[in-house]
């Protein structure tokens, strides 16, 4: 949805559910908008012995495209969610075990890697694990005539001259990971986090009540 310097912001409709598949220790599916990604996470379990870290648990994310095998795009947002996951977690609780975080796009509609982080955070929220806080994430677009878009869609990305994901954190809102391309200026960088850090409360918000309505079903 579009943002021009306004303090109202929207954002496209939200949805989640949590432990969907019986497998993993901890699943969740998120849509926003038309972009949707189901989230499973194993652990903590044995790790093989080249992977082994004696004071920490070892994180892995893979992500899976819709249709065909991982690229660069999807090693790239691996990475953006595995050191946004290892900032969260209490690793050092589990040391010598791993953890295995898999992430299916059902539709991309924009907003990937946003998507992936708040599918990311319901999953290991349903696992139980351990953390310090929680995270989301939220993608801003600029496009040819300044104005801020948050939530983009894939068409709106398209257009845009810059995209910027960012990692925002449900203690202090501080921005966790950044993940940007295209071209723009500091002051520009400066808004989007500012919007994004008062976008997250709606997250954070979103992701309170959806973990009472689960609860409140299964009392």
């Amino acid at each position: 949805m579009e943002v021009c310097g306004s303090s109202n912001v929207t954002l496209r409709e939200f949805g989640c559910e949590q432990s969907l598949l019986s497998r993993p220790d901890g699943s969740a599916s998120f849509i926003q908008g038309d972009t949707s990604v189901l989230a499973g996470v194993y652990g903590p379990a044995e790790v093989k012995v080249n992977k082994e870290i004696y004071d920490r648990a070892t994180l892995e994310v893979l992500i899976q495209p819709k249709v065909g095998l991982p690229s660069v795009r999807e090693r790239a947002q691996e990475q953006c969610v595995r050191e946004t996951c290892e900032a969260s977690l209490l690793l050092s609780l589990h040391p010598r075990s791993s953890l295995t975080l898999i992430l299916q796009v059902l539709h991309d509609d924009g907003s990937l890697l946003s998507c992936f982080l708040n599918a990311a955070c319901m999953a290991l929220m349903d696992g139980g694990l351990p953390m310090s806080c929680l995270f989301c994430g939220v993608t801003c677009a600029i496009n040819t005539e300044g104005q801020i878009i948050i939530d983009p869609t894939a068409a709106q990305e398209k257009e845009s001259r810059a995209v910027m994901t960012f990692a925002i954190d449900s203690t202090e809102y501080r921005v966790m990971m950044s993940s940007t391309k295209g071209s723009f200026s500091v002051h520009e960088m400066q808004q989007c986090i500012a919007v994004s850090q008062k976008v997250s409360e709606k997250i954070f918000q979103f992701y309170r009540d959806s973990v009472k309505r689960r609860y409140s079903k299964n009392l």
